[in-house]
């Protein structure tokens, strides 16, 4: 069991009608997927065709504050606002759906983007899995 789950069971009320575990494994990969896309922009700043990488910089740097963000409102059950945590999922999973498609665009020339593709599709899948659990 990781640390999110961890807390949401041991939340001192009821959460209400979701499902803990998707909950918590959205917000792992939310949390996951933050850390990577920093590292991948970080590591395209690196790249001798730091240029040719810009987009990927920014849709990197633009998913990884999403997914710190919806970590964050995810992890919050006090007061839980419905509408602003499905926006928020929402979000989420399309900008990781976008920074997915970026970065396969370089998966063949950097693995960092490669790796950070990967981490992009699982968080999109998770918030999709959380949306629906959530409806």
């Amino acid at each position: 069991m990781g640390t999110a789950a961890s807390m949401l069971e041991s939340y001192p009320k009821n959460v209400g009608d979701i499902d803990t575990g998707v909950l918590a494994a959205c917000i792992e990969a939310c949390t996951d997927c933050a850390q990577t896309c920093t590292a991948c922009a970080d590591a395209c700043l690196a790249e001798d065709t730091v240029a040719d990488l810009t987009t990927c910089i920014r849709t990197d740097l633009d998913c990884a504050d999403l997914c710190a963000a919806t970590a964050r409102i995810l992890s919050r059950q006090t007061g839980n606002n419905a509408t602003v945590t499905k926006a928020m999922v929402e979000a989420c999973a399309t900008a990781c759906r976008v920074c997915g498609d970026e970065c396969d665009r370089h998966s063949s020339h950097h693995e960092h983007c490669r790796i950070c593709a990967e981490a992009c599709r699982r968080c999109e899948q998770a918030c999709r899995d959380l949306l629906a659990a959530l409806d």
